[in-house]
Order: structure tokens, then sequence, then C-alpha cells
């Protein structure tokens, strides 16, 4: 199935279950359903079974936004307390779409106990309390994470799966991966083949003591124990000469989410960088030319704001700036953090390298311990140029007996679902479509959809309206219900679209900030930047971020004057 026949059926507001192979454009996908749906008015519920899934989609653990927790089992006065709760029954009585990814590592136990949250805070016996429930994963994937060796159903075993019949959607494309020989390797483990002659490409990738530090010096290597991980990485970093940088992360919002997100970020509270260490971006930039998962070494920093400056494999130099993980809710942030979206990348383990895509790896999976993690850990790198093996044992090309039984139905429920599809006249999947946006409240009017982001574009046009009015920032900000620095985002944006000039803003320079604006715009000038960061330094923190980003909107307006 391509990627728009999933899209199509996903647009019904039918149950799904989007799988594929890792590269096949599972979270792309998920990417243009969210934005269709906010085009429409209607915002998802966003979610992932864990923290650094969560993070990688602007959404939340499954755990936290259910208010599960970490519970292994509800009693029916579990349920009953949490309609107590008012967040969350507000959070889930307005959802009318909710998305799960990285559902392989959701067991089934935790799955029906979502399901029992929802029907009993909904009063609806429906699974899921009626809402649209899109799963999405890959069950070859890791699996729940178990204590004890205990052994617990996987999502498609739970209860509601099977009531709530969710199509599949398995997707068939590959924008990962393009040498054929490795996507033959790696099919071949899907299907539980035998390895005989893959088995001779993966011994050509093996690495000896001879060979192996001289070529790999500056490649991420993947272990299965983070023991492992954190030695390589101290050690390496510390073996290098000259001064160490250290950036600290900042946070905004609910302690819980806060920590929420940590636990799932990448990069750590404390970054320690040296000139020649060794990283990897930990998020999508692609103004930038950095995705989540791009490797380089530190070069040197940037004068006056220290941002660390890369050198990637192919030569190009990035300077990387701070950037934030946040989770919205309804449009608005709950939580953030900011640090550079960067970490030691000597090493990392499987289990974090779940969602990233690498030109190259060492891989050390001789101490891999259960299914599915060779198989992550070699489907993370493009090419099998790109791959280069310190040894297996037994357990690293084994898959699930029981996905491989299971994986079977999907695929032929996936054709059966395409098939469907296909004999469908155009204008009553239209209708279709149309009658899932409007029951979920959304709309279909042509003049509230735009064609690039429509939420954005209103709320522009809201600030400009207030602005107009000459309202005070602290009035806007009150009104829109948004921080101030949302506010000032929104003014710097309409300046530059030239919706807004000097003299339509010069009401909002009091007399503090027109004694300051000299000062701070003689900082911008000497720092060489647009950036806030390095002139609040340079100017040892006299002036807040939001005066400082006021300031420079002034200063925008009279460029353009």
């Amino acid at each position: 199935m391509t990627q728009n026949q999933a899209l199509t059926i996903m647009k019904t507001g039918a149950n799904v279950f989007l799988t594929g192979e890792p590269g096949a454009g599972k979270t792309h996908t998920i990417n243009a359903y969210v934005a269709y749906l906010r085009q429409h008015g209607i915002e998802p519920a966003i979610t992932a079974s864990t923290g650094i899934a969560a993070t990688h989609i602007h959404g939340q653990t499954i755990h936290s936004w259910s208010g599960i927790g970490i519970r292994k089992s509800l009693s029916p006065y579990d349920l009953d307390k949490m309609t107590t709760i008012e967040y969350l029954v507000r959070r889930i009585q307005k959802t009318k779409v909710l998305i799960i990814d990285e559902i392989s590592m959701i067991d089934g136990f935790t799955l029906d106990m979502i399901d029992a949250v929802c029907k009993t805070i909904k009063q609806r016996e429906e699974p899921f309390g009626g809402m649209q429930v899109v799963l999405v994963g890959d069950f070859f994937q890791l699996p729940p994470i178990t204590r004890n060796e205990e052994m617990v159903p996987f999502a498609f075993e739970a209860k509601v799966w099977s009531v709530m019949k969710p199509l599949v959607c398995y997707l068939t494309e590959q924008h990962r991966q393009s040498d054929q020989e490795f996507l033959a390797l790696l099919s071949a483990i899907r299907r539980n083949e035998r390895m005989d002659d893959h088995m001779i490409h993966l011994e050509k990738r093996m690495v000896t003591e001879e060979n192996s530090f001289e070529l790999l010096e500056n490649m991420t290597r993947l272990f299965a124990h983070n023991a492992d991980v954190d030695t390589l990485n101290t050690q390496a970093l510390y073996s290098i000469e000259g001064p160490t940088n250290t950036y600290t992360m900042h946070s905004k919002g609910s302690e819980t989410l806060v920590a929420s997100l940590k636990k799932g970020c990448l990069s750590p509270e404390l970054l320690d960088l040296k000139i020649g260490a060794v990283v990897m971006c930990t998020k999508n930039n692609t103004q930038k030319g950095f995705v989540n998962g791009t490797t380089g070494t530190i070069v040197r920093f940037e004068p006056g704001s220290k941002y660390p400056i890369i050198q990637t494999k192919d030569g190009e130099e990035l300077t990387i700036e701070p950037m934030d993980w946040s989770i919205e809710e309804d449009g608005k942030i709950k939580a953030s953090i900011t640090q550079v979206p960067l970490r030691l990348a000597w090493a990392i383990t499987i289990h974090k390298s779940q969602g990233l895509s690498l030109d190259s790896a060492m891989m050390d999976l001789r101490q891999v311990f259960e299914y599915g993690q060779g198989y992550v850990a070699l489907s993370r790198v493009r090419t099998l140029s790109g791959l280069y093996l310190a040894g297996w044992n037994e357990q690293t090309f084994q898959v699930h007996p029981r996905i491989l039984q299971q994986d079977v139905h999907f695929h032929e429920q996936s054709e059966s679902a395409q098939a469907a599809f296909a004999r469908l006249e155009t204008e009553q999947v239209a209708a279709m479509h149309k009658n899932f946006i409007l029951s979920s409240g959304g709309t279909m009017d042509a003049k509230k959809i735009s064609l690039g982001k429509p939420e954005k574009k209103d709320t522009l046009q809201l600030t400009l309206e207030l602005v107009l009015e000459r309202k005070p920032l602290k009035d806007i900000a009150k009104e829109r219900k948004l921080v101030m620095a949302t506010v000032l985002d929104h003014l710097e944006k309409l300046i530059i679209l030239k919706k807004l000039s000097y003299d339509t803003i010069s009401y909002l320079i009091d007399p503090k900030l027109e004694k300051a604006l000299p000062a701070i715009t003689a900082a911008f000038t000497t720092c060489d930047t647009t950036l806030l960061s390095p002139v609040f330094n340079h100017l040892d923190g006299k002036y807040t971020f939001d005066q400082l980003r006021l300031a420079r909107a002034v200063i925008s307006a009279k460029g353009l004057k």
C-alpha cells in the first residue's frame, strides 16, 4: 500500500493500524494526516509508547495522556477516581482522533487499560469511547518492555484490538534503503528465511582489531546495553585535549510534562562538548541542513554565542543552535525544554536508535538479548556499505515467532482494505471524508482552509487585529491566551510580512525600551547575530528575553521603513 492510499483510508475516520518496514514512511504519513486534520480544524491527540518516540512526533507518552501512568492494572475505584480529574476528563472528552506511535512497545494489557479509561470518561461503549484510533508501528521492532521475563500479550492480542478491528495499512514503499542487497537481507530477517546467502554479505562487513579503530574512529557505534555506551562516550570525550563547553537545558511548563520531555530527549540536560567530539543531531531542522541522526565532528565554536559548528561526513559545516522540544495540546504549548540538539555519538544504544537514519554505524550485536534488537540496529543504516559489524550472537537475527504468524495476517488484511477502497467511487470516498470531518466538529469551509498552515495564518491575523487596535501586549496575550513570547513572535512575523510597520507598532515602545534601544541595537551589531542568547549574554542578562525580542521587532521595523 502507498502512503496516499493509507491517507485516503485514514481520512474516512476508520480505526487504522499503520505499519511497514523501517523507512517505509510511517512517520511522514502520520505527519501528513495530522496536517490534514488541523487544516480542517481538528486537533488530534498525538502520543507514543515511549518518551523518545514522543519527542520525535511532538507529542507525549500515551501513559501520561491517558492518566494511567505506571499502573499495571486498573480497578473500578481507579477508573472512578479518574473521572474526577478535571484536566484528564477535559482532554479525553474533546479528543476525536487518538494517534499512538511505536505500538509494538505497548502490551495488550496496557492498550486495554487505555480503552477502559476512554470509555469510562466518554461514557460510551464503543472502543476508546468512539474516537478514531490510529496505531502506528512495526511489530518486528522492539517488543513491550517486561520485568522478570514475564510473558505479556502484544498490542494486537488486546481485547480491544479484536473489537475495534482496525483496518491495516501496510506501507510497501521504501525511502531509507535503496541498496537492493541490503533490502533483501532485511526482508529475509522479517520472513525468518535461511540467512546462508546473506551471511556472506554480513561477514564482509566485519571489522577486526587491526582495522577497526583507524577505520571507525569517528563513526557511531551501536550497543545493546547503556553501560557500554556511557563508558565509551565518556572515555572518548575526555581523551581529547582542550577546554570543554557545557550547555544547560532550560525548561518551562508543568513539572510532570517537563520530566517526560527530558526522559524522551536524546540530548542530555548537561551537554559537554569539545572540539573533535563526535556528535549526532537529535532533532530535525531541514532548513539548517540536518535531521535526527545526522552525525559529524565538532570543528569549532561560534564566536560570541559559543554554538557548536559541526562538520558532516560530506564536509559540510553546520552551526547547531538551541531548539525546543514541546508538548502541545489544543494548539497550545503545555511544556517545553530547550537545548542544543546534539548528543555525543561515539556510541548509542539500539533502543535509543529507533527512529534514526544513519549514513554509517559500527554495531556490536554480540550482546543482543531480545527479539527485534538486531533487526532495529541493522535497519538504522541506509546501505550495506555503511554497516560495520564487531560481531553477533544467535539471538541477533531472530524475530518473534508470534510476529511471523501475525505478519501474514496483516499483509492479507492490508490487501483486502486496499481492494475494498479501490472498488469505491471517488465521490463515495470524498463523501466519507467530508462526513468524518463534520461529525468530528471540523470544517469544510474553503474560506477557513488554506493550503499552507491555516491555524498559523488565522492566529497571526487575530494578533494583527489587536495590534491595529493599539492594545497593550499584556492585554493581547491575555485575550489570546498566549504567552508573551508567542505574541512577540507573531509581532516579528507580521513585520517581516509587511503587515505591520514601525509607525503602527511605535505605541508599544515605552520610555524604558526607548532608552535601552541604542544599547540593545549595538549589542546585536557587535555580536553580528539576530539570535537572542548571544545578545542576552553580551548584556549580562540586563534585559529579559521578551524585552530583547520586542527590541528586535522594533529594530526590524525601523530597518523596513
